[in-house]
């Protein structure tokens, strides 16, 4: 019978009745799926996410622990197996970025070692912001730079786009709840760029990755339901059926030099930012040279494949009961929103000023697409402007702006990894 009980006491059943919060976690967990599933919101990382935040929340699983990533950074030391030692424990205390959760666990497991689990490992590709730079390289292969050549104007609007970033972590500060640090990652939010912001909270917040990659995502998928109320609160139904005249073409060898002269002058403005426009431009040399076919594909499809995986378990792993189920992540799932939308203003408010000084009148609705929700923002322009007027053509146009806002969002995120970094 003493056998029967300890047995019973082991299982997760009797886990979650001593832990209310692993219940509700399973469950948000289940209702991310259902979004993933049935309403296809960003189901190729959503549903990952949500199946990383089960298997983490499984009590006796012990797939990942936050220990081994305390402070932000990974504790080799336990990872090779020493022991939690009361030096480790006072260095925990000493260190303001280590959560009462961790340092709590760390207490009542003097002494014992931590065995690594599946999520521990994979979730270094994540802290060592390895996955997010190999998604923006399957990106780059998969973009035509094309419509922001043809119209180098465009690349204000995918910089106005990110004012939604700014003015977000300034909400941030002044509500108090949070750091620098932790402001900034929730700011990125409004690039509307999931690898980026995962790459930021990597470095900045990581305490926060698992609200932020939720909100950065969920946010995402709802670009067609958030996205035109805004724009046409901001516009004129005159200024909705403005015509812009076709793109002129550009040639393959502007498309081969403007990688290569992106990557020299971000390096050099914001070095910070280089691995992730680095790796966004070279995957897209493997498309427009045409000369490595072979690794186009791979970037394209299976590593962009695998690394999706891997990422979305991972930072779903990192949505523990203990860090997920606070006022801090209603916040952050509320400035989410806030950023999104100044980001979205931000495009459609520069266009009318441009529209003040330009003889050929750019349509409003492309400022829009500066957030670099690629290419779902694009075609919200053009949903927006075929309503309106249906021989308009808004597609290709706002397809400038939208991969500009790619490149502002890495450039947006180095700059605030060198200043709070």
């Amino acid at each position: 019978m003493e056998a029967i009980l300890n047995f019973i006491n082991q299982t997760g059943f009797a886990l979650i009745a001593q832990n209310w919060r692993i219940l509700v976690m399973i469950l948000i967990s289940l209702f991310l799926a259902y979004l993933a599933i049935v309403k296809k919101f960003e189901p190729l990382l959503l549903l990952p996410i949500a199946f990383g935040m089960l298997l983490t929340n499984l009590p006796g699983a012990e797939m990942y622990h936050e220990i081994l990533y305390a402070g932000g950074h990974p504790q080799w030391s336990l990872f090779g197996g020493a022991p939690i030692t009361q030096e480790v424990i006072d260095a925990f205390r000493a260190d303001p970025a280590v959560s009462e959760s961790v340092l709590a666990f760390a207490e009542a497991n003097i002494g014992k070692t931590i065995s690594a689990g599946l999520l521990d490992i994979l979730y270094l590709g994540v802290k060592l912001g390895i996955y997010p730079c190999l998604i923006f390289l399957g990106v780059g292969a998969m973009t035509d730079f094309g419509p922001l050549i043809a119209n180098p104007k465009s690349l204000l609007l995918g910089a106005a786009a990110q004012l939604g970033i700014f003015l977000t972590y300034i909400g941030s500060r002044l509500s108090g709840l949070f750091t620098e640090a932790q402001a900034s990652s929730i700011g990125i939010i409004g690039g509307a760029d999931g690898p980026t912001a995962i790459f930021v909270t990597s470095k900045l917040a990581p305490e926060l990755l698992g609200p932020i990659a939720v909100a950065a995502y969920s946010y995402m998928a709802l670009v067609p339901v958030i996205q035109p109320p805004i724009m046409k609160l901001l516009t004129t139904k005159k200024e909705r059926r403005i015509v812009m005249k076709q793109l002129r073409p550009v040639s393959r060898t502007e498309k081969i030099i403007f990688p290569f002269v992106v990557t020299i002058f971000v390096a050099m403005l914001v070095p910070s930012a280089a691995p992730l426009v680095g790796c966004l431009m070279l995957g897209n040399i493997f498309k427009e040279t045409g000369v490595v076919e072979r690794l186009n594909k791979t970037a394209q499809n299976e590593l962009m494949n695998i690394v999706t995986i891997f990422l979305g378990v991972t930072v779903g792993a990192t949505a523990t009961a203990a860090t997920f189920l606070s006022v801090k992540t209603i916040a952050i799932m509320l400035m989410g929103v806030v950023a999104f939308s100044f980001g979205t203003a931000g495009g459609v408010l520069l266009a009318k000023f441009m529209n003040l000084f330009l003889k050929e009148k750019i349509n409003p609705l492309i400022g829009s697409a500066g957030v670099s929700a690629v290419p779902m923002a694009a075609r919200v322009s053009q949903m927006v402007g075929q309503k309106e007027n249906p021989s308009n053509f808004l597609l290709m146009h706002a397809m400038g702006p939208n991969v500009a806002g790619v490149i502002g969002s890495a450039i947006a995120a180095g700059t605030l990894i060198a200043l709070f970094g």
